[in-house]
């Protein structure tokens, strides 16, 4: 199984192997909650004001815990990245294979947004640990289709479109997402990939915001 550090022990790691300090320590995980948290909330637009705000210290405080915003979302991004391929190692080591693959899919859809958002800030292209991705959906469809409860007509690299596709904006055509609306898209696909009987979609549908126009 990889094993990844987190993006406060890359931001920590002076090269020295001293131990930081508790206070220091501290300041980084705010940081690196709060950057997530941004990511997720305004998308490419992340500042380092804006993640010191969130974080609860001075912009001083920012730059002298961790230099620069763009290795501050460096970590994060690589930290991201391997929590994917963790839940990749997850899913092939369920001993059910669609359970394995779902469990996977559903992490992924989320993990992938908040990686695409930081990415966009950052401002280049998503290269870093592809081969490692393609590896664990490859893994991860191939033990499904040998069990037989993944149709046997759809390659790894179709699924990996299928799981991007999921993940939608908030608006459309009028209509405003629904509650948990990734769930149900992804239970759409996953019935669409699986041999047997379709499973209940969560939550609820769109909803018209011109109706009531």
């Amino acid at each position: 199984m990889t094993t990844i550090p987190s993006a406060v022990d890359r931001l920590l790691d002076d090269g020295s192997g001293r131990r930081p300090r508790a206070d220091a320590r501290r300041n980084v995980e705010r940081l690196v909650r709060a950057a997530r948290e941004a990511a997720g909330e305004i998308g490419g637009e992340i500042t380092a004001h804006e993640i010191a705000r969130r974080a609860g210290v001075g912009v001083g405080t920012f730059y002298r815990r961790v230099s620069t915003l763009e290795l501050l979302l460096e970590a994060v991004l690589a930290e991201v990245l391997g929590e994917i391929v963790a839940k990749g190692d997850e899913g092939l080591a369920d001993p059910d294979p669609w359970g394995g693959f779902t469990g996977f899919a559903s992490a992924y859809i989320r993990l992938r947004n908040e990686l695409c958002d930081i990415n966009e800030a950052l401002g280049g292209p998503l290269d870093h640990a592809r081969s490692e991705l393609r590896d664990r959906i490859r893994l991860l469809v191939a033990r499904a289709q040998e069990a037989g409860i993944m149709r046997a007509d759809v390659t790894w690299q179709d699924v990996a479109f299928l799981l991007v596709s999921v993940s939608t904006s908030d608006h459309t055509l009028g209509l405003r997402a629904g509650q948990e609306q990734w769930d149900r898209n992804l239970q759409v696909v996953l019935d669409g990939l699986r041999t047997p009987q379709p499973a209940a979609l969560p939550g609820t549908p769109p909803i018209d915001t011109t109706a009531s126009a």
